[in-house]
């Protein structure tokens, strides 16, 4: 068995040594414009990967993505239409990212925001605090990640609440599903956690409209895709305080630009899209789950490319 790997950002050496633990015996070599012209791989294990990669391998019988995100690897011209793309779901994220959506949760409620700027005031004023059922959740895309999330949440004493395109069964977890639920949803949101792709249907998804309708003293955790949230609306509902602020770790164009009005913007917390690092050991585990189905001939659960996910 054949292995090419290209993950942006990411050192192959760290992620060889599972490869080889995980798949022994596989071949596995990293991407190069200088490889040797008469090796071919079988899969493709890629993070954003470069077009050439596609055209120097035309013998793939599987592409798994490194990361939950499709989106960019979807848009790449020339990704064979005839090979299956494969994603990673979960593959640890979860945990991480429900710590992430709990920090973001415990600055606003226990209003660490609001004791920040009476610090930078000298100011000793206590604030009364309020029960977890006062800050009901509402989560946007309740996939593998999501949904562990949203039953996690749950289980802390949150009211939870998920939208997603079909109807999704988590117990604990209130289900919205279709775009005639999305208003209902909404207005029973107070923190609203964006869990969702970037495709066609979601680009732009949470706008003014979208905003207007969660409830007062609203917070926006964005940990999906940039995409998804209209900047200037978000950006114009913050300065216009009918957001109390918002948590933001993707961004459409990354990294952040320096002008944007975000990074001085007291009532928002940036990070560098760090909410969900991927577990190497982890990430390896499910691909010889999807490489061994592949060589058995059974069906794998392969990404819909005209939805994007």
């Amino acid at each position: 068995m054949n292995i090419v790997f290209y993950a942006r950002g990411e050192d192959f050496s760290d992620w060889l040594p599972s490869i080889t633990e995980v798949l022994p015996g596989a071949d596995c070599r990293l991407w190069s414009e200088a490889e040797a012209p008469d090796w071919q791989a079988d899969y493709a294990l890629v993070w954003q990967p470069p077009q050439m990669l596609f055209e120097r391998h035309t013998q793939l019988k599987g592409i798994i993505n490194l990361g939950a995100g499709v989106d960019k690897l979807l848009a790449l011209p020339g990704l064979p239409e005839d090979v299956p793309v494969l994603k990673l779901r979960d593959a640890g994220m979860a945990t991480w990212m429900t710590d992430y959506i709990r920090y973001g949760l415990l600055h606003f409620s226990r209003d660490f925001d609001a004791y920040q700027r009476q610090q930078r005031r000298s100011v000793w004023q206590p604030e009364n605090i309020d029960a977890r059922t006062d800050w009901p959740v509402g989560i946007l895309g309740m996939g593998a990640i999501g949904s562990e999330v949203a039953r996690r949440l749950s289980d802390d004493g949150y009211t939870v609440r998920g939208w997603s395109r079909t109807e999704k069964q988590v117990a604990g977890v209130e289900s919205y599903a279709g775009e005639e639920a999305l208003s209902a949803f909404l207005q029973r949101t107070r923190v609203l956690v964006n869990l969702l792709p970037s495709s066609q249907h979601t680009q732009g998804l949470v706008n003014g409209k979208v905003l207007e309708q969660l409830l007062p003293n609203a917070v926006v955790i964005n940990v999906g895709r940039g995409e998804v949230v209209d900047s200037p609306a978000l950006i114009d509902a913050l300065r216009k305080q009918r957001l109390r602020g918002a948590m933001l770790d993707v961004f459409e164009y990354e990294p952040l630009s320096q002008d944007s009005p975000l990074w001085s913007m007291d009532n928002v917390i940036i990070t560098p899209h760090i909410a969900a690092p991927t577990s190497i050991r982890d990430a390896i585990e499910q691909a010889k789950e999807y490489i061994h189905a592949i060589g058995l001939g059974l069906p794998v659960k392969a990404v819909d490319r005209t939805l994007g996910y």
